[in-house]
């Protein structure tokens, strides 16, 4: 062989080693549901063998919505309420969707896909709702405050068709509309890939708001159960065949009133208490010892999608992330009668890292401004407490910041909680 064909032989066979490696690169994806209004403690009294198997290949975890109970964040335990908790990593105070009429939400905390969309404009995000204003209102689809975000695929506002989807008393329209929209979900996923994909179901919140505990809200969530499962089967049929690294994360937006299982709203135990199933085995001792929160989910998605989440951005997310390390968590801050401040956080890890401590008594980024932090000292992660030196002038409210190497914490003092 002379030395052309032979320079010739080992280009081509390079080439072909990378192309292979190239086409079984592992791609990550991400799909998250929401299916509404169950509260954890039904999950034990219906059948659920989807959840189940998304249990055993990662873990199902207990959750909570609804902020800091009588605290500055507490937060409705209401529907589009706790889908923006998820969009936003952030709690009411926040993002300022108090209801389902979403008057007025803050564009200026961006939705997962506004941060997605951002660093990854050629990537694809897809939508399967059996509620409309989820798109148009919650993500905000062609508004200005959100910069025009534009979903790549929708599948939505079947429930305006009352032509094909009359509107019966026992929502059996709702019951076909989920089912296609899940439908649509699978194959969709399945043919297509799409990056960032949210699935929402609404049946069994409304069975619950009609019959309450009981045997037709189970089966309700039972239906539910198969429909999440016909998604997550077109998600493992794309892992096995394709090689894609996919997060799969179902959710629910809220509990059910402690008497009868048809309200919510409120701040009880089962209205707050929720759960979220993950299909990552690898989750953190955080997620391991602990109720996490819904707004958990955000910094979760964007650490597997990796995301890189400005940094103003990230000092206002409420939630941590579920999979990778944290030593820290549950940040807390009083003043103390001197006007010093006192800050406290849960160690989660042993850990040997100081962190810097940050304050600012503005909060100019709501409105779309900057907030400029001063630094207050390094802090001994594993004690568990910094006390501050400085004395802070009077304001109405201060923002803490915890700047650890695995990423921020927040909490704020304001008139309400000091």
């Amino acid at each position: 062989m002379n030395l052309f064909k032979t320079s010739l032989f080992i280009l081509l066979s390079f080439t072909g080693i990378a192309g292979h490696a190239q086409k079984h690169s592992s791609q990550k994806k991400v799909v998250f549901i929401i299916v509404d209004g169950i509260a954890e403690d039904m999950l034990d009294k219906s059948e659920i063998p989807n959840l189940k198997k998304i249990k055993k290949d990662g873990a199902l975890l207990k959750a909570y919505v609804g902020g800091e109970k009588g605290g500055y964040s507490e937060t409705p335990t209401i529907s589009a309420v706790g889908y923006n908790s998820l969009l936003t990593g952030t709690w009411v105070n926040k993002h300022h969707v108090f209801d389902n009429d979403i008057k007025d939400p803050n564009y200026s905390y961006p939705t997962i896909f506004r941060l997605f969309k951002d660093q990854y404009p050629g990537k694809k995000t897809a939508v399967f709702s059996t509620w409309e204003d989820n798109r148009t209102k919650l993500i905000g689809e062609g508004l200005a405050a959100t910069g025009k975000i534009k979903m790549d695929f929708s599948y939505d506002g079947l429930e305006k068709d009352t032509l094909k989807f009359p509107h019966d008393k026992q929502s059996g329209y709702i019951r076909k509309i989920d089912s296609l929209v899940a439908g649509k979900a699978a194959s969709y996923i399945k043919e297509n890939a799409p990056d960032l994909s949210w699935v929402y179901l609404e049946f069994s919140d409304d069975m619950g708001h009609r019959h309450g505990d009981g045997d037709i809200l189970y089966k309700a969530i039972s239906f539910e159960d198969r429909l999440i499962g016909k998604i997550y089967d077109a998600v493992k049929e794309r892992e096995a065949k394709h090689g894609e690294d996919w997060l799969f994360i179902v959710t629910t937006d809220h509990g059910r009133s402690a008497s009868n299982g048809k309200g919510h709203g409120g701040q009880s135990d089962r209205e707050r208490d929720t759960w979220i199933t993950i299909n990552k085995p690898n989750i953190n001792a955080y997620a391991k010892n602990n109720r996490v929160a819904i707004t958990d989910i955000l910094p979760t998605m964007t650490d597997f999608l990796s995301i890189k989440v400005p940094e103003n951005v990230q000092q206002e997310m409420d939630g941590i992330d579920l999979l990778k390390n944290r030593a820290v968590s549950q940040l807390n801050a009083s003043l103390l009668s001197d006007r010093t401040l006192e800050v406290t956080w849960k160690v989660v890890t042993p850990t040997k890292e100081s962190a810097e401590v940050y304050v600012t008594t503005t909060n100019n980024f709501k409105t779309g401004g900057k907030d400029y932090y001063q630094l207050l000292g390094q802090a001994d992660l594993s004690s568990g407490k910094f006390i501050s030196k400085q004395r802070l002038d009077h304001s109405d409210i201060y923002k803490i910041v915890l700047k650890t190497k695995e990423g921020f914490l927040n909490t704020w003092i304001t008139q309400q909680n000091k």
